[in-house]
């Protein structure tokens, strides 16, 4: 056992990425699309910090919830089922939880809809049922096939998002200077406030914290103590950066593209309308890239959604859903909502600010597990880094305070 983990040890670090880029997706669902297109299109430059604060602090977040699927050979959502010792706790946590899941469901489906629509003129409920189809077979590829074999489908969706999303800027470059007046922090508006929390949500998303602890655990098991746990720390930091390196750019540069492009045109705060005023200024090509990008995007997301779901139900419930019916559940609501004619776009932004919610539900545990000794031993984190995730557990909570009472005063 010692010669097979220092063999491992002694090899690059290139074999041991991939968990991070799957988690990463979620960073990259159409409800970011839908956040940061509305944010630039209304406000133009003025929430560029938040995305780059949101991905930072996600950087932190999906590092650590690595690191406990590396060094106790458990999901978040497993621990918590251990820790959790009332049925009625478990029960309560896992319906938050199951909301949460929902949500993004209802994004990522809905997401994949309209991009299917615009590509093909397809009614939004086909595209809907279809984007689950396919979301099916894309977790067929992870049953079948291995979670190795998962993530390099999923990387290859995630390039096609950076090109569809990214195509726009370099075609025409926005003003440098208004971009980085964008990164002073500074709110205006309830309108400002809702679609940072927005933000917020769809950058930090609870399912994929959920998530990332299990990918690790399945790709990895159970790191014992030792020269191979800190290469696979070490690997997993790196990992870490170039998936949050690629969907923070990403992100920016779906914000930038409708500040630059979009603000003062009327009708761009859907997805529709931004596609069309594309087409208009940008030409056809960059407008169908933006679909397909829009596409991607939906697919490889609504597949880490459900993967995460059915984690989160296994870990807390102790009961293992098929997929596949998993799959099909989550999948009602969504096509509930297309069905009965719901704006898109304005589902997709209200679905985020439902995410942003379930953040702390997340993070608050998984700063305490990592933070335990008792349970990681020397990988148990410093107390700068647990000072610094508790910040940001805090804000996220004060953020969510803040809107809370803005909505409620009608402000």
């Amino acid at each position: 056992m010692a010669l097979v983990a220092g063999r491992r040890a002694r090899r690059g670090i290139l074999p041991l990425l991939g968990p991070a880029m799957v988690a990463g997706v979620a960073y990259l669902d159409p409800g970011n699309v839908a956040s940061n297109m509305s944010a630039g299109s209304r406000y133009g430059f003025l929430l560029v910090w938040v995305v780059l604060a949101g991905n930072a602090t996600a950087w932190l977040i999906q590092y650590l919830s690595a690191k406990l699927g590396i060094t106790t050979g458990r999901s978040l959502p497993e621990i918590l089922g251990v820790r959790i010792r009332s049925r009625a706790g478990r029960v309560a946590f896992w319906a938050q939880a199951e909301l949460v899941a929902m949500a993004t469901d209802v994004a990522e489906v809905i997401g994949g809809a309209v991009a299917l629509q615009l590509l093909f003129g397809l009614p939004l409920l086909v595209g809907g049922l279809l984007t689950g189809v396919i979301s099916i077979l894309l977790l067929g590829v992870h049953s079948r096939r291995g979670s190795t074999t998962f993530e390099r489908v999923l990387t290859g969706l995630v390039v096609l998002i950076a090109i569809g999303f990214c195509a726009g800027l370099v075609v025409a470059p926005p003003p440098l200077g208004a971009v980085v007046s964008g990164i002073v922090p500074r709110l205006t508006d309830t309108g400002s406030v809702l679609l940072a929390a927005s933000i917020l949500g769809a950058t930090v998303m609870p399912h994929a914290i959920y998530a990332h602890s299990a990918l690790t655990r399945d790709r990895f098991g159970l790191a014992e103590e030792g020269p191979w746990l800190r290469r696979l720390l070490r690997a997993t930091r790196v990992d870490v950066t170039i998936a949050l390196a690629v969907a923070g750019t990403v992100n920016v540069a779906i914000l930038v593209l409708a500040g630059t492009r979009l603000r003062g045109v009327g009708g761009t705060e859907t997805l529709e309308g931004a596609h069309a005023a594309l087409a208009a200024t940008l030409g056809p090509l960059i407008a169908a890239l933006f679909a397909v990008g829009l596409l991607a995007s939906g697919l490889a997301s609504t597949s880490v959604g459900a993967y995460a779901g059915a984690e989160i139900m296994q870990g807390l419930l102790r009961r293992r859903v098929p997929l596949l019916v998993r799959r099909l559940v989550t999948l009602v609501p969504a096509l509930v909502v297309l069905a009965v004619g719901i704006e898109p776009t304005a589902a997709l932004v209200v679905s985020q600010v439902v995410l942003s919610f379930g953040i702390p539900f997340a993070l608050v545990p998984l700063v305490r597990f990592t933070a335990d000794r008792a349970l990681l031993g020397e990988s148990a984190n410093r107390w700068w880094t647990t000072v610094l995730a508790a910040i940001a557990a805090l804000l996220l909570i004060a953020l969510n305070g803040a809107l809370l009472v803005l909505l409620t005063i009608g402000a």
